[in-house]
C-alpha cells in the first residue's frame, strides 16, 4: 500500500469536545487535511516539542527517546494506519541498524514522539479518504478560514481548566500530583477552590 506523507498544519481547541484538541495533518501535496481529536496532555506534549519549550524534568515522549538513544535504536516514520469505528490506529517503526520493529500506539503519542526523532508522519488513502476533509484549491477565502482555525493557539492553561467539570478537574490533578508537575497540580487545586 502506498503511504501518503502528512505535515502537521495546526493544533486548537476542539470545538466539538470541552478539554480536547484538533490536531490537523495536512495532505504533504494535496488539499485535504486530518483532523485527528487527541487529549489535553497529548496536545501539551506536541505543542511543546513544536515550540521547542524544554521543561524542568523530562515527558514521557522525551524519556522514550533518551530510552531509545542510551539503548541504539531509532525511530524510522509514524503511520496513521487505520480507522476503526471512528478511532484513529498509529504504528512507530524503529530500527537498531539491523531490524526493524513496528509498535502500536494511538496516533497522538506516536506523533509527539516522532517530532522527537524529526521523522516524517504517513498515512494510507483509505485512512485519507474515510475521514480526510478536503479543501479547495485556490479558495482564498476558504483557504484563510482553514489557517485561522489551524494555527489559533491554545487557550491558557487557566481559561481551559473554567470549562471543566470539578470531577475532570479532580483527575487532573491527580495526574499532575502523580505526573509530580506541582505547578500544574496548583492552578488545578486553584480552581478546584474557587468553585467550593
Amino acid at each position: 500500500m502506498e503511504k501518503i506523507k502528512l505535515e502537521i498544519l495546526g493544533l486548537s481547541p476542539s470545538q466539538s469536545q470541552s478539554g480536547s484538541f484538533a490536531l490537523v495533518l495536512g495532505e504533504e501535496y494535496g488539499n485535504r487535511r486530518l483532523p485527528i481529536i487527541i487529549g489535553m496532555f497529548e496536545a501539551q506534549a506536541i505543542a511543546i516539542e513544536i515550540e521547542k519549550i524544554v521543561p524542568n524534568r523530562p515527558m514521557t515522549h522525551d524519556l522514550f527517546k533518551q530510552f531509545a538513544e542510551k539503548f541504539k535504536f531509532t525511530v524510522r516514520e509514524i503511520v496513521i494506519s487505520d480507522l476503526r469505528e471512528g478511532i484513529f490506529f498509529a504504528r512507530i517503526v524503529c530500527s537498531d541498524g539491523v531490524r526493524e520493529t513496528v509498535v502500536d500506539a494511538r496516533p497522538s503519542d506516536a506523533i509527539a514522539i516522532g517530532i522527537r526523532f524529526n521523522v516524517p508522519i504517513f498515512t494510507y488513502e483509505a485512512v485519507l479518504s474515510e475521514a480526510g476533509i478536503t479543501t479547495n484549491a485556490g479558495d482564498d477565502e476558504e483557504e484563510q478560514e482553514l489557517v485561522e482555525k489551524t494555527t489559533r493557539q491554545p487557550r491558557a492553561f487557566g481559561d481551559q481548566l473554567k470549562d471543566m467539570t470539578v470531577d475532570e478537574l479532580q483527575r487532573m490533578l491527580d495526574e499532575a500530583l502523580g505526573n509530580e508537575e506541582y505547578e500544574r497540580a496548583a492552578k488545578i487545586r486553584d480552581e478546584i477552590s474557587k468553585r467550593n
